[in-house]
């Protein structure tokens, strides 16, 4: 629940744009995450009757991730999740592969011992996931796991940018099956032994080929 007042709970009073930056959020990790498929509309009345919150921040937030590209505003027919072309999605696919393998090579040169720990840490939450058929947070540790790997990378304008490209491909990645989450993770791992052993090369490679094959299953079946 996202409030934006000061009600029977007696919460503090969330100020205008820190509440259009929680709807923001909540709507584009529903998004990406698989909640709100391409095509499904985004009724305005009902997303705010869920989260709680005035029409307002979330016509806003429709707004805010249109320009992401997450969103579509078509006349007469109101917002909708964006649906990729099949150009389109080859294009988003070459160019985050591109640039993780980029930032996979800079991670080799620069990557310190500590982050090698906390990356191998978030490995073994994720294999230990895997391991248990467990799906629940493994999202999230995904998305821990290329953080660190961007931290690695010791590039912030580079991280930025794969962070807005990871957003707007993630829904690329996420009907994924039980072996195809299997070979990520140990595709994850083997991207971590590269780097670890200073091969900048194969770890960018790894981290291309990495990208394009998770994708694989949505390039073949719908981007035709």
């Amino acid at each position: 629940m996202v409030r934006g007042a000061t009600g029977a709970n007696g919460r503090e009073p969330i100020m205008h744009q820190q509440l259009s930056d929680l709807v923001i959020a909540r709507l584009r990790e529903s998004i990406t995450s698989g909640v709100y498929k391409p095509g499904d509309r985004l009724v305005e009345g009902r997303i705010a009757q869920e989260l709680d919150v005035s029409r307002v921040p979330v016509r806003e937030a429709l707004r805010a991730l249109a320009v992401e590209g997450l969103v579509e505003v078509r006349p007469r027919h109101g917002a909708v999740v964006a649906s990729f072309d099949p150009a389109t999605a080859r294009e988003l696919v070459q160019i985050r592969a591109t640039l993780e393998g980029l930032n996979a090579r800079l991670a080799a040169e620069h990557c310190t011992p500590e982050l090698v720990r906390r990356i191998e840490k978030v490995l073994q939450e994720g294999n230990a996931k895997v391991a248990a058929g467990e799906t629940s947070g493994l999202l999230e540790l995904n998305a821990r796991f290329h953080d660190l790997l961007y931290s690695a990378g010791a590039n912030a304008m580079l991280a930025e940018l794969m962070r807005s490209m990871r957003d707007r491909s993630r829904m690329l990645f996420v009907n994924a099956s039980d072996e195809e989450v299997r070979i990520t993770w140990e595709e994850h791992a083997a991207i971590l032994r590269a780097v670890q052993s200073g091969d900048a090369a194969f770890a960018a490679l790894l981290a291309e080929r990495h990208v394009t094959r998770a994708a694989q299953y949505y390039l073949d079946n719908i981007a035709r």
